[in-house]
């Protein structure tokens, strides 16, 4: 074959930078969208901010139900000790160390002024009045607790023990993991320490059952059944009950979990050999144990997700506006502008900033603005839930959204993802007013979520001692108009973490 030159004729989309840009913008959550402006800020010095970076949701709203609250989590993860450390401490003995703990101040953004005749832009919404006196919103100083290293470590340091031992507890305390419980064997703990050490695995029992007496109650356990024991035995839950009771619980931890996890009580009173009585109060003896005795001292902190709009009921009905305190107040900087005013092209590249920062700003407006169309168009259309609960969700896609404001059905669906709305009913994602079509005996349409609402107020008001099948809850919503498969009952209610009829069976 011989090279040849050929002139084609194609057509290509092309975005721009300024469109690839607010694409961008439009997709990310609060939190992702002040890091992006803080990165910004950094790299341009023509751009500057005026209020203060939201940098961790701090919820505004009351407390939403399951659905309708959402959070978020930040990891924070903690070093466990290693098997050389441990053996240098069998050596020359431990040395004692605190941790000192440290404060932190949370800060909320500030006030609004009027947007400047220069590219800047603050939003539309204005914030009540703060009050006075004792009335005002301080931020909160979170102190940062014990981990639980560090309150076994304390209670070790007041234990009287020989060096030996003290290492060797020092060592189990390492091996412990987020739940303070033991996943490693003795022997595989041992196995870690240096042979001319010469520890007789006779040591490390001993050493484990002090670490066992700490608090809290169930803390080196190596199962869930040794972690319960040690709850009966040295907890507080079992002294305070009578001692047939407490050894009833015993029995049931120690043989027969498996019966108490299916909730046969029948099984559970023929072996046992008591009356109905004992066992009720031995299994809500047992139901107040703690599985995960170490989860308490777990460094996570559960930060609120704020809410991107509010909504609020008016004479003209249901109207949703901006929250003020995650939109960021952005401006140009006034003696950048000045000096490229009185200098044009003279430095190409702040003229180039200058045009990114409008951009930025442009695109952060766009991006509210947006936000507000979209939520203002799902409140049209779900007022009924927002009058009555999520038993009155209508039937909502995308597509209905986007067809209604002239978008792309893309681009609602970017705008409903992690993004948020607080009602009177508590915080939603936006994503939570869309549902599936569930035909009814009329004809119509039911959301599914609606189907949801139900089946949850139907399983609240069953007999717990005779709990409704999958089947008969899809014979009940038959019965009301809804057309729902025994398959589909049982997805909504796996959906909702609702345990199967087996499980919600209680004396």
């Amino acid at each position: 074959m011989k090279p040849s030159l050929q002139l084609k004729f194609t057509q290509q989309l092309a975005l721009t930078p300024q469109l690839q840009q607010s694409i961008r913008l439009l997709q990310l959550s609060t939190i992702e969208l002040n890091q992006e402006l803080e990165q910004a800020l950094a790299d341009n010095p023509l751009l500057e901010r005026l209020d203060e970076p939201l940098l961790h949701g701090v919820s505004i709203a009351p407390n939403g139900g399951l659905d309708g609250q959402a959070r978020l989590r930040e990891d924070d993860a903690e070093a466990a000790g290693s098997a050389a450390g441990a053996s240098d401490r069998l050596e020359s003995g431990p040395a004692g160390s605190a941790a000192e703990g440290a404060e932190a101040a949370g800060e909320e953004g500030g006030g609004w002024d009027d947007p400047g005749a220069l590219g800047e832009w603050s939003g539309t919404s204005s914030r009540g009045e703060e009050g006075e006196g004792d009335e005002r919103d301080y931020p909160q100083l979170a102190g940062a607790g014990l981990s639980l290293r560090e309150h076994l470590t304390q209670q070790l340091a007041a234990t009287q023990c020989t060096v030996r031992d003290r290492a060797l507890v020092q060592l189990l305390i390492d091996a412990l993991d987020d739940d303070g419980l033991l996943e490693s064997t003795l022997a595989e703990v041992g196995a870690m320490l240096p042979a001319d050490l010469d520890v007789a695995p006779e040591e490390l029992a001993t050493a484990l059952r002090l670490l066992q007496s700490f608090d809290p109650p169930g803390i080196g356990a190596r199962d869930l059944r040794e972690c319960l024991l040690l709850q009966l035995e040295h907890g507080e839950a079992a002294a305070e009950r009578s001692a047939e009771v407490v050894r009833a619980a015993r029995t049931i931890v120690d043989q027969h979990l498996a019966s108490l996890a299916e909730k046969d009580f029948a099984r559970l009173r023929r072996s046992l050999r008591c009356d109905e009585d004992t066992l009720r109060e031995a299994h809500a003896l047992i139901r107040a144990l703690n599985p995960k005795p170490g989860a308490s001292f777990a460094g996570d902190a559960t930060a609120y997700v704020v809410p991107d709009v509010i909504v609020r009921r008016t004479r003209a009905g249901w109207q949703v506006s901006l929250n003020p305190d995650v939109m960021p107040k952005l401006r140009i900087n006034d003696m950048y502008a000045r000096i490229l005013r009185r200098n044009r092209g003279a430095n190409p590249g702040l003229s180039g900033q200058l045009q990114e920062a409008r951009w930025l700003i442009k695109n952060v407006q766009q991006r509210f603005d947006t936000i507000l169309r979209v939520a203002q168009a799902i409140v049209d259309r779900q007022r009924a839930f927002l009058s009555h609960g999520a038993v009155a969700m209508r039937p909502l896609v995308l597509r209905e959204i986007a067809d209604v404001l002239g978008l792309h059905e893309s681009t609602v669906s970017r705008v409903t993802t992690q993004k948020y709305m607080l009602t009177p009913s508590g915080v939603f994602e936006l994503k939570y007013f869309f549902g599936s079509h569930v035909a009814t005996d009329s004809g119509g349409a039911a959301s599914s979520t609606a189907i949801r609402a139900l089946i949850k107020q139907l399983v609240a008001a069953e007999d717990a001692s005779q709990p409704l099948s999958d089947g008969q809850i899809a014979a009940l919503l038959g019965k009301q108009g809804f057309v729902v498969a025994r398959r589909t009952v049982a997805k909504y209610r796996e959906s909702l973490r609702i345990p199967p009829v087996t499980q919600r069976r209680s004396l």
